[in-house]
């Protein structure tokens, strides 16, 4: 079965796995099954939860899982949702890779591309915001609110006043006109398409990506195992600050007031470590066979204690 998805950083999460025991392991961002079948068909001891709110991958993981369905489940949802409820137990390993998948951003009619010919970018197409409503629908002080927070895009003013400028003119109907509305503010050059930020920006607004991450550390910080490994893939600093300053947190032993005199708390609150203090980074090998592993940084923790 061919897949539309290379997995990023696939032997550095499967190394991260090595040592977990007997259970769950649960694919926050199934995708396209791509580090779930390699992890399945490396770790025999493992069953398999994978949660997506895509439809159309679910089907396609669906069929690529078909050789392990005895030991495999799927769920269709967001995942923080879906993994606070989870009664399976005990759950050893957690994998997320919240990049967009390859097939989402090269299928034109999802809208995720620069070129497409609709404004979409909704990982769950029955969502009920698209990128449609973002873009012709709030007001200018909202847009300009998102292209800096979740885009920091320089001139966010400049290009939120331009897209109110041409939408009154008539609907922004295509991620293709918005590109060149872009392009009319920032000029090219550099390594990234002018585009790129306020894409970057409108996407995680329309699909709640950063809610989405908090939902998930918050239900990873209630509910865990002693022994269990999270390992966490970001693809830009928004995401990749949320996983550090929370592993900060866990691996924090002392809980005082830092102004205070001395340790009250017995220095005994660390849920566990982090496997290092810098993520890990594609290795020049895979960034010869897929480039858009290039902004990807794994960071590990395992818990120490039970809840």
């Amino acid at each position: 079965m061919q897949t539309p998805h290379i997995p990023v950083l696939l032997n550095e999460v499967l190394e991260s796995f090595k040592d977990v025991g007997e259970g769950y392991f649960v694919d926050c961002t199934l995708g396209y099954a791509g580090h779930s079948s390699e992890i399945l068909a490396k770790y025999d001891q493992l069953k398999h939860i994978g949660i997506d709110r895509d439809d159309e991958a679910l089907a396609f993981s669906k069929k690529r899982l078909e050789p392990y369905k005895e030991r495999s489940t799927l769920y269709k949802g967001t995942f923080a949702t879906v993994f606070p409820a989870l009664e399976e137990a005990p759950i050893v390993a957690v994998l997320a890779d919240f990049g967009v998948s390859s097939l989402q951003l090269d299928k034109e009619e999802r809208g995720f591309s620069f070129t497409s010919e609709t404004l979409d970018m909704r990982m769950d197409a029955n969502a009920a915001l698209s990128a449609y409503e973002v873009v012709n629908e709030y007001p200018q002080e909202r847009l300009e609110y998102i292209f800096d927070t979740y885009g920091e895009v320089r001139s966010y003013r400049k290009l939120a006043a331009a897209v109110v400028e041409a939408r009154a003119q008539g609907p922004i109907r295509s991620a293709n006109q918005l590109s060149e509305i872009a392009k009319s503010v920032i000029p090219p050059g550099g390594k990234i398409h002018p585009a790129t930020l306020m894409f970057q920006a409108i996407r995680i607004e329309v699909n709640n990506e950063l809610g989405e991450i908090e939902g998930l550390l918050d239900a990873l910080e209630k509910k865990h195992v002693k022994g269990e490994v999270v390992s966490l893939i970001s693809f830009h600093s928004l995401e990749d600050r949320l996983v550090k300053n929370r592993f900060k947190k866990w691996a924090q032993a002392c809980i005082c007031d830092p102004h205070a005199m001395r340790c009250t708390c017995g220095k005994n609150h660390a849920l566990g470590k982090a496997f290092s203090s810098k993520p890990v980074t594609a290795t020049k090998e895979e960034l010869k066979l897929n480039p858009r592993s290039r902004s990807a940084k794994l960071r590990s923790f395992r818990f120490t204690k039970d809840v």
